[in-house]
């Protein structure tokens, strides 16, 4: 199989797309579309396949909480609410990092990561226009806060989602189980964050000077419609809570509450506002993925790992952690997941508990996310927010810090797998 050229040809694809976001010749969007579509052209997949492959949740979801964020924007809540808080802080630029982390993750445990970044980025680079600081440290801090905090409950990350329906666990099962260990995780990574970036979190006197004087009033533009976009937000935010009851996916739920507000705001310039590049790299990027996946490469190494484990059990555990952490990193995770949890389910006929080997899948899957820039779709969102703020976040800049963060949890679950169930 391995000399057949039908199955190196996507992931030679793969490869070479990743090398050249790395080096960034190239925009993300035009490497990711231009691989898509050497896979079609080069029959890898077939043009129905790959608009299969295409997860239209996400897309419906990005397209959806980015109208509503704007719309938000636009009366001026949120630069409202981005100078509160840097009043409230004091203009400590660490105390802002923290208190914008524990936000970050405290909701993103109860509220998808990607809709979690789009408020609070929108709020950070509001604050840093402010202050004529550098929002980037605040930035790539919420996206690894939003990855780890969506760990922690069943409805916080779709790897969870999925785990949960196919084992057959609940809710308070994943806060029992899960939700200590990130506990654990997120301090952490929050004075790793701060010992990295402690250089770049002074905040200038001038600029507390100038924040001091700065009033609130005025700030908000259009209250009606303010009060119009909270209570929608507020709406959809709530179905998400119930979206299985409904019957109803967050894409669908985001993009019904975007048309709503639209009806009260529909400028052009919102449209023109929507992160379009971001929405055509994910396109491209499930594709691609997408075309990996079927030639079955995820699948072999996953059951290579499980030979090399000769069995042990907790070889097994240990090994599915780092290799859903590493994997999801470069890979999508909801395809990996999808691959993963039928191989897990086959092992019940070798081991009597296989509980520690979902919560390993759900912990590596989730938590590798913040590895690189590519591996979660809260970091993919970040950059280009960012970049749009004219301060740009790189691959390797990105790298630089997350694979040590993910490196970091990847060795806290480990101590804590073992001495909570090995």
């Amino acid at each position: 199989m391995f000399s057949s050229l039908t199955f190196l040809f996507p992931n030679i694809v793969l490869v070479l797309v990743y090398i050249l976001i790395t080096f960034e010749k190239l925009p993300r969007v035009v490497v990711a579309l231009l691989g898509a579509s050497i896979l079609i052209a080069g029959k890898s997949l077939t043009q129905e396949e790959a608009f299969r492959y295409i997860d239209f949740n996400v897309i419906f979801l990005l397209v959806g909480m980015m109208i509503l964020v704007n719309i938000l924007k636009g009366t001026g809540g949120i630069r409202w609410l981005a100078l509160y808080t840097a009043k409230k802080v004091g203009g400590s630029g660490v105390l802002l990092m923290i208190y914008f982390a524990v936000l970050t993750a405290f909701i993103s445990a109860f509220l998808d990561n990607v809709t979690t970044v789009l408020l609070l980025g929108a709020v950070t680079i509001a604050i840093a226009q402010d202050l004529k600081i550098n929002p980037v440290p605040y930035l790539i801090t919420q996206a690894i806060a939003s990855n780890i905090g969506g760990t922690a409950t069943l409805i916080g990350d779709p790897p969870n989602i999925m785990i949960g329906s196919a084992a057959k666990l609940d809710f308070n099962q994943f806060i029992f189980h899960l939700t200590p260990v990130i506990l654990m995780i997120l301090p952490v990574v929050i004075l790793t964050l701060y010992l990295i970036y402690r250089k770049q979190l002074d905040i200038p006197n001038t600029a507390k000077k100038e924040l001091e004087l700065m009033s609130l009033k005025g700030i908000i533009t259009d209250k009606n419609l303010l009060i119009k976009s909270l209570v929608i937000i507020s709406l959809v935010i709530v179905a998400f809570f119930f979206h299985s009851k409904l019957g109803l996916e967050a894409g669908t739920i985001a993009l019904s509450g975007a048309s709503v507000l639209l009806i009260f705001e529909n400028r052009r310039h919102i449209w023109d506002d929507v992160e379009w590049t971001t929405i055509f790299f994910f396109i491209g990027l499930f594709i691609i993925v997408g075309a990996v996946e079927k030639v079955g490469t995820i699948h072999y190494l996953s059951e290579l790992v499980f030979k090399l484990s000769k069995g042990s059990y907790e070889a097994t555990t240990l090994a599915i952690l780092w290799m859903s952490g590493f994997l999801s990193a470069i890979i999508d995770n909801i395809p990996y997941t999808a691959t993963m949890i039928p191989l897990i389910k086959n092992l019940g006929s070798h081991y009597h508990d296989l509980k520690p080997l979902w919560w390993a899948l759900s912990l590596g899957a989730c938590l590798g996310g913040n590895g690189t820039l590519i591996g979660a779709s809260a970091n993919i969102v970040v950059a280009d927010m960012a970049n749009k703020s004219k301060h740009p976040i790189t691959f390797l800049e990105f790298l630089k810090v997350g694979l040590i963060i993910m490196i970091e949890s990847m060795i806290i679950c480990s101590v804590y797998l073992w001495v909570r169930y090995l």
